[in-house]
């Protein structure tokens, strides 16, 4: 059925099929695997890194990195955490009963699509752009506004909103309501009208209070 009717949604549902411990294994791995090579063959690539690793004094950054390294798990339970209880309030606000599991696991499978704009940034830097600086590395991200404006023109508060405003964010979006559509399986307009109100809203709305609040 949803094959046939939402080409993408089958995906989703082939994903939500993996057991949800051996899917977040999977996630930490390949988020460890990636920091593992934008920091060796990207970052500290850049001149600055360099002439810091010869003087001996790259200690506190890779101290950092470690830190990076481990808190991968605990950010992705916290990131999980409240945004499947958006999802679970807009389910349970539009009487559909879905369990706050269900919805922890369509976050859990959706969160995938985000390991392709880190994989395209790493082979960005290693292939095109060779030769960044360390402000370039950290606005870059692939297909989203931030691509539009000139980074050292544009305030630090909206660095993080033009760069979460992404092809990858959209996509994902369609994932969450994809998510809603088989766990529930009710009707699909339904489930676009939780997906966006139990998440594309809270979403825009933290955007725009991390600009307000930004100092």
């Amino acid at each position: 059925m949803f094959k046939n009717r939402y080409p993408f949604v089958s995906i989703v549902k082939e994903l939500l099929e993996v057991k949800g411990i051996y899917f977040f294994l999977l996630l930490c791995l390949l988020s460890f695997l990636l920091l593992f090579i934008k920091k060796n063959f990207v970052e500290y690539e850049i001149t600055a890194f360099q002439i810091l690793d010869e003087r001996g004094e790259m200690g506190m950054f890779k101290i950092i990195s470690g830190l990076q390294y481990l808190s991968i798990p605990l950010v992705y339970l916290l990131k999980f955490f409240f945004i499947a209880f958006f999802i679970w309030v807009g389910c349970f606000g539009f009487g559909y009963r879905i369990t706050y599991a269900n919805c922890w696991h369509i976050v859990l499978v959706c969160e995938i699509i985000f390991v392709l704009p880190e994989l395209i940034k790493i082979l960005w830097f290693m292939s095109v752009h060779t030769d960044p600086n360390y402000f370039e590395v950290r606005a870059f991200y692939p297909l989203s506004l931030m691509n539009f404006f000139d980074y050292e023109h544009v305030a630090d508060r909206w660095h993080y909103p033009l760069k979460a405003l992404n092809v990858f964010e959209v996509i994902y979006w369609f994932m969450i309501i994809a998510g809603i559509y088989i766990k529930s399986e009710k009707v699909y307009r339904q489930s676009v009208i939780i997906g966006i109100f139990g998440y594309v809203v809270p979403f825009l709305f933290w955007l725009g209070y991390y600009t307000m609040v930004y100092k």
